[in-house]
């Protein structure tokens, strides 16, 4: 992960992390192997960089955290979840354009 302001989100730390968190959270689901997954990361990186304080920022690599990806049903990646109060708020499935994700942050925020 490039950016600093990216966390890891795990089976066993995405309860506190995501769920219990007080800002939105978004996570990308990815997976090493997935050439949309690499081509999507720095877009991730700049949405963590450009809103840092306002939200949360991480990713789920779902072969290593199957228990999460299952729990959300995430069939295909990337897919991007947008959490707010513990709940989902916005979820992008595919390649996804910065704009459309910072106009959803900027809606939940």
């Amino acid at each position: 992960m490039a950016s600093a302001n990216v966390k890891e989100f795990t089976d066993s730390n995405f309860d506190s992390e995501v769920l219990g968190a007080s800002e939105p959270v978004l996570v990308d689901f990815w997976a090493e192997w997935c050439m949309p997954c690499r081509i999507l990361a720095p877009t991730i990186d700049e949405v963590a960089d450009s809103n840092a304080g306002k939200v949360k920022v991480g990713k789920v690599d779902i072969d290593g955290n199957q228990g999460v990806a299952v729990k959300y049903g995430i069939s295909a990646i990337p897919t991007v979840v947008i959490f707010k109060d513990g709940e989902i708020a916005k979820k992008f499935v595919g390649l996804t354009k910065k704009e459309d994700l910072e106009a959803a942050i900027a809606e939940l925020s």
